[in-house]
């Protein structure tokens, strides 16, 4: 593939995720080294970066950052691993998993268990995927790869998964929020209701489902095709 014609838009897409990430706290676990050399000059805050499954769970408990991207693939150890154990000893970290290949269906389902907050493919870091990926995960939604749409639709442990219960119109529509990385208060602000009235129908779409928690309930939202993806 001749990339000479979409040098410009990858330029214009390293300017905009450094304006995303702003002050945000950053740590790369990436099997790559050009990515790690390419991706330090996104941001100012990068505390650390490594290769390895344990050198990247060490950086992320010395420096508890905002933001973790981790490729599957990393030079020893394994990128999942790492996205269970930060999430069990770091839940404030937030997590973007890098996807060496769309047809690795184990590695997908492994990081939607492990309650990872973006996924996407490699392939799709410098093309604008990064900048829509970083949005939805600093917001605190969910974001996963468009091209990874068939993987998720059959990737349950239950092809006959359903919700508990039926979602009402309003639930279904602050689910969509959540996938789209909105807080409480702008979910309320769009839809013209009280925070505490949004916590509720959190609740209940949590209970519904069930989830874990927000990013958990996009997560099986998406899968099960209750809302929409969001527009990258």
């Amino acid at each position: 593939m001749d990339f000479t014609p979409l040098l410009a838009q990858v330029r214009a897409n390293h300017a905009r995720t450094r304006d995303l990430l702003g002050h945000r706290s950053l740590v790369l676990c990436l099997a790559s080294r050009a990515q790690i050399s390419l991706l330090v000059g996104s941001s100012d805050h990068i505390l650390g970066a490594a290769t390895t499954e344990l050198e990247g769970l060490a950086l992320v408990g010395a420096h508890q950052p905002d933001l973790l991207i981790v490729s599957d693939r990393l030079e020893a150890g394994c990128g999942i691993a790492l996205v269970l154990a930060v999430r069990s000893q770091y839940p404030r970290t937030r997590i973007l998993l890098l996807i060496s290949q769309e047809r690795r269906r184990s590695h997908i389902q492994g990081a939607i268990d492990a309650g990872c907050h973006g996924i996407l493919l490699e392939a799709h870091l410098g093309l604008g995927g990064g900048i829509a990926a970083i949005r939805s995960v600093c917001a605190g939604g969910v974001f996963i790869d468009h091209a990874l749409d068939p993987q998720m639709r059959h990737s349950g442990s239950d092809p006959l998964e359903r919700p508990l219960q039926s979602l009402s119109t309003r639930e279904l529509e602050v689910l969509a929020r959540l996938v789209r990385g909105e807080s409480n208060a702008e979910i309320a602000g769009q839809l013209y209701v009280s925070i505490d009235t949004v916590k509720t129908h959190i609740r209940n779409v949590l209970m519904k489902l069930p989830a874990r928690d927000r990013t958990h309930a996009a997560v099986v939202g998406l899968r099960l095709g209750l809302v929409d993806w969001p527009t990258p």
